[in-house]
């Protein structure tokens, strides 16, 4: 199994372990995913086993700074023991309105492939920003992200990774969505991200470009980095995993690497991920928030944590700020 279908694969087991699936709808979407059925049990039962947090700990930033702090709190709570008779996940409803200022953009891909996305320009760009979706694809909550960075003066691109498969809506339900990421050869997400920077560049001339990406778009904004595109200024992956290998050797990205104290499973690459960053020679800065859990930044899922995504927030337009504006 790939790094990356291990990861999402993993990251199923837990949202069952944590309450946020049924049993029978991890079950579903791990098999969507091409696990088969006794490896989905083991994997269940192993993540199940484990306490909330494990082998979690509080580190310091790079460079000796105290990492940021969130309140201990969640706005996350378990739904309870998942129930075996559930039934599996419903199609989503509708893609909602976007906010003013936000335009669905097709844009040219790799191989004569289109693309699709969201697009909101700034008057005067202070940088332009290339956002990547978590492993449910370009959600509601990630079509409107272009507006947050439009108020801040910086033009954004959220692009849809699942352009190929008729985009995130047309697949019916987020356990889809999930397997259709993981299926795709990451090499293809990387060129079709590359594409997003092509479009960037068109629509933004002579801004500087920067990367951000959240749990899988973390772990595809690591790749970006790696694939050592010279456009790339700054780059801000949050709880991203760390592609196995990976080698930043090369890359001009200033990199603000984003952590959450609970999340566990992602933290166990962190220490690699800095090593990676020292031997490139990156400009780099490790935060750690904590008493926050995986995917605490969205405010649309059952782990936000407010705090620290305000806090989280203020440093991402700190680092664009110096090192895109």
């Amino acid at each position: 199994m790939s790094d990356l279908l291990r990861y999402l694969a993993e990251e199923i087991a837990t949202d069952f372990a944590d309450g946020f699936l049924t049993r029978r709808e991890a079950l579903r979407r791990l098999a969507l995913l091409g696990v088969g059925s006794t490896a989905a049990v083991s994997l269940l039962a192993a993540c199940s086993s484990e306490p909330s947090g494990a082998g979690s700990a509080t580190p310091t930033a790079s460079g000796g700074q105290t990492s940021s702090t969130a309140t201990a709190t969640s706005t996350a709570t378990a739904s309870g023991t998942a129930s075996a008779t559930a039934s599996a996940a419903q199609a989503p409803a509708p893609p909602a309105p976007l906010p003013a200022g936000v335009e669905e953009i097709e844009l040219p891909g790799p191989d004569g492939r289109k693309l699709r996305g969201t697009f909101a320009a700034a008057k005067q760009p202070r940088g332009a920003v290339l956002v990547i979706h978590e492993n449910k694809g370009l959600t509601d909550h990630f079509r409107a992200f272009p507006a947050r960075f439009a108020k801040e003066n910086y033009s954004a691109l959220a692009i849809d990774l699942l352009s190929e498969e008729g985009g995130t809506a047309s697949l019916g339900d987020p356990g889809a969505a999930t397997a259709a990421l993981g299926k795709a050869p990451p090499e293809r997400h990387v060129a079709d991200l590359r594409a997003g920077l092509d479009e960037l560049t068109k629509r933004a001339p002579k801004a500087k470009l920067g990367v951000i990406g959240f749990c899988f778009g973390g772990g595809m904004t690591w790749r970006v980095i790696a694939s050592k595109d010279p456009r790339v200024a700054a780059a801000a992956p949050f709880y991203g995993p760390l592609p196995d290998g990976a080698d930043f050797t090369g890359s001009k990205a200033a990199v603000l690497a984003v952590y959450a104290e609970l999340d566990a499973r992602v933290n166990a690459s962190r220490e690699a991920a800095e090593a990676a960053l020292e031997k490139a020679k990156l400009v780099h800065e490790v935060v750690t928030f904590a008493g926050a859990d995986h995917a605490f930044f969205n405010d649309t899922g059952q782990r936000y944590n407010a705090d620290a995504a305000g806090k989280a927030w203020t440093k991402v337009l700190e680092w664009f700020g110096k090192h895109l504006g």
